[in-house]
């Protein structure tokens, strides 16, 4: 072969492999061939004017005690691009390989959940593996991430190190691979779950409904109660049909109440609750042991200028108008009664929709000045001995 053939030859196969190699390009990962693997190493050839060495350390983590136990000659993997030339060839790694991968399946996630078009959030699994100034740190698929700690719950976390140990669902929120920078928030996520469910709520939710609800807070102006995921206010005053002096007086958190929908506003996200209204009026079933006409028998507990009322049972009341306090025209009731008298009246009207009670001291001299009055009697309670021998027979 003459020498300008050779020449030819040789320039043509370094084209070839000139042409072969200009998609190689360091800090880039590539898509190669293991061709063979040693306790130490593995060879993979990818693409380059021989085949590369990737000691164990690189090939996974933490390191394997051998390489074999990661890959087997043949497999197809994908390395990153440390550097090219030198005695060896250059310098691969499969670790940083996976990394990179794992850093663009994050920046994917994190652009998917931007979109404001999107529903379903794509979350990552997040380890917490320590408490540290300002937050949690987390591991995701190996890389390490932080988790501020106002990014944790939808309220401030005093203690975080309750979290440590577990694995939480996250969203990526900052991502710089170049700076092995991952930060990741949670609160986001719970942010988004509660919007989504505050829609579904209201979607369905309407006044006068009555559900089961659980107890989540208590304040001293009332009871935070979950209803179906999302929290809803029941006023101290609708708590009970007894005066309340605070919440936990009548309930305690974590437990299951019946409530009765008030008001419903999405705009503002707020539902007003009721437990009271879910039970019977006591004050009803008072009412119904009096008839009108009947002649009762009770103290005098406050004085008004339209009149007295009267206690016919401990807190039920009745109204005596200020012309039914006596047989003479009055200005005050304190010239007729005194708080702390007692009193025997007529009862003239008994309003269950307006839950008053009207009675009369003058009716009750002028019409039947002799007859017997009702009196309100305490219940009396059986021993607890005969209770349970009653319950045995």
């Amino acid at each position: 072969m003459s020498d300008d053939l050779k020449n030819v030859e040789d320039m043509g196969n370094w084209l070839d492999e000139s042409e072969s190699l200009k998609d190689i390009r360091e800090h880039e990962v590539v898509e190669g061939t293991v061709v063979l693997v040693n306790r130490d190493e593995a060879y993979v050839d990818i693409g380059y004017k021989q085949e590369i060495a990737i000691p164990k350390k690189e090939l996974a983590y933490p390191e394997p005690d051998s390489a074999e136990d990661v890959v087997k000659q043949g497999d197809r993997i994908k390395v990153y691009i440390q550097s090219l030339g030198g005695e060896n060839g250059g310098v691969l790694s499969k670790v940083k390989a996976d990394n990179e991968v794992i850093w663009d399946e994050l920046r994917a996630i994190k652009l998917h959940n931007e979109d404001p078009e999107t529903n379903d959030l794509k979350t990552v699994d997040a380890h917490i593996t320590n408490v540290v100034k300002g937050g949690l740190t987390a591991t995701v698929n190996g890389l390490r991430g932080f988790i501020p700690a106002s990014q944790m719950e939808l309220h401030f976390v005093k203690d975080l190190s309750n979290y440590v140990g577990q694995t939480v669902q996250a969203l990526p929120i900052e991502i710089e691979s170049h700076k092995r920078r991952l930060v990741l928030s949670r609160r986001q996520l719970l942010e988004r779950e509660r919007e989504l469910k505050q829609q579904e709520v209201f979607g369905k939710l309407h006044e006068g409904d009555v559900l089961t609800g659980t107890v989540k807070r208590l304040v001293d102006y009332g009871a935070f109660i979950d209803v179906g995921g999302v929290d809803g206010l029941a006023h101290i005053s609708d708590l009970s049909w007894e005066r309340v002096s605070h919440p936990s007086d009548v309930l305690k958190v974590g437990q299951e109440v019946d409530v009765y929908v008030k008001n419903v506003d999405p705009d503002a996200h707020r539902i007003s609750l009721s437990v009271k209204q879910t039970q019977r009026d006591p004050w009803l079933d008072r009412a119904e042991n009096y008839r009108e006409g009947d002649l009762i028998e009770g103290k005098i507990v406050k004085l008004t200028k339209f009149g007295a009322f009267m206690e016919i049972e401990p807190g039920f009341d009745g109204l005596i108008p200020m012309g039914e306090l006596s047989d003479r025209r009055i200005e005050n009731a304190d010239e007729a009664v005194a708080v702390g008298d007692i009193c025997r009246v007529k009862v003239m009207r008994i309003d269950l929709k307006r839950k008053r009670i009207s009675l009369s001291i003058n009716r009750a001299r002028r019409e039947n000045p002799n007859a017997p009055v009702k009196r309100w009697q305490p219940p009396v309670e059986e021993p607890a001995e005969e209770v349970a021998e009653a319950t045995e027979e």
